[in-house]
């Protein structure tokens, strides 16, 4: 069987990183093109050093010919995906999946012909499957949906509010004040509070507005949600937890618990750790993911293995890091 040939716009930041990882180890997929402007010439294994011995690809300035390509990654900066499509000649037939928030909310997902599907698979798995242009969620609004989505789903959700911490790759490759290792080091820092861009997103999913204060952490990967939930009547553990089980059962990549969960078991996978927990009438539902995987380059590869009728978990059985 003949593989399918795939190209990623923007290969050489830490999303672009990822996909180039996981793909090449994907048994269905053939890496065609890898663009980069910055890093146009040079092999994969300068920029990645991680690369060395494992692949012998050059960065391309552009991308001579899309007509054979079948999958393209968009893993451009904010504003730069809707540029790319304009600018260039993409057959209709061409899957694009898009991983930054440029189509993400209902009022923007249209460009020219393309339709672009929400692409939260525990949300819209069946949409996915039949789409051929996917707005990748970003990683926030991945984790904290994924708490909220079963007592959601069940308007069992009063009043629901988030806090939630990140690592420094959250923020992309280019340097600043609050990526710098002097101001991460032995620092956390709130930021964006009530006001980050993915809150839009959690708001049009859940259908209820979602406060959210999102913190900058001392660690470069993963994110760690803490979501509050007063139900619309009550509800005792055992059943929110039936609930959970329940409504991710044929999720391959979700686990859900009452035992502590931590965010290291989860890094380097697209795997999602939900702990339960319960006071009163009171829920807190921990989330757990890995931003650069199941909140980014995972996440857009398990929406790829939809869309082309594969094994939802192709290429992304993936080794954590327990120590």
């Amino acid at each position: 069987m003949s593989k399918i040939k795939a190209a990623i716009i923007g290969g050489a930041g830490y999303t672009g990183g990822e996909l180039v990882r996981i793909l090449l180890g994907h048994e269905s997929v053939e890496l065609a093109a890898i663009q980069s402007r910055s890093q146009a010439g040079h092999l994969l294994s300068q920029t990645h050093t991680d690369l060395l011995g494992q692949t012998s690809l050059q960065f391309v300035d552009k991308v001579s010919d899309f007509a054979n390509i079948q999958v393209i990654f968009l893993a451009l900066p904010h504003g730069e995906a809707k540029a790319f499509l304009t600018e260039n000649k993409i057959q209709d037939s061409t899957l694009v999946i898009d991983l930054s928030q440029d189509f993400r909310l209902a009022n923007q997902s249209t460009q020219g012909n393309r339709r672009f599907v929400y692409g939260l698979p525990e949300l819209n798995r069946e949409k996915i499957k039949t789409a051929r242009s996917i707005a990748n969620p970003g990683c926030f609004a991945t984790a904290i949906q994924l708490a909220l989505l079963p007592l959601a789903h069940g308007k069992k959700i009063k009043t629901a509010s988030a806090t939630g911490i990140t690592g420094s790759t959250g923020a992309g490759q280019k340097l600043s004040e609050t990526t710098h290792f002097s101001f991460r080091a032995n620092n956390i820092q709130a930021y964006k509070s009530l006001t980050h861009q993915h809150g839009a997103e959690i708001s049009e999913s859940l259908g209820m507005n979602v406060p959210f204060i999102p913190w900058r952490g001392d660690f470069t990967r993963g994110i760690f949600v803490s979501t509050l939930v007063e139900t619309t009547a009550p509800i005792s553990k055992s059943e929110v937890l039936a609930l959970y089980r329940g409504f991710y059962e044929t999720h391959p990549f979700i686990s859900v618990t009452d035992e502590a969960i931590d965010l290291k078991s989860v890094i380097n996978t697209n795997r999602v750790h939900l702990e339960i927990t319960q006071e009163g009438p009171i829920l807190a539902i921990h989330s757990a993911i890995d931003n650069l995987i199941k909140g980014a380059s995972g996440q857009a590869i398990q929406n790829m293995n939809l869309m082309l009728g594969l094994p939802e978990d192709r290429g992304l059985r993936l080794k954590g890091v327990a120590f």
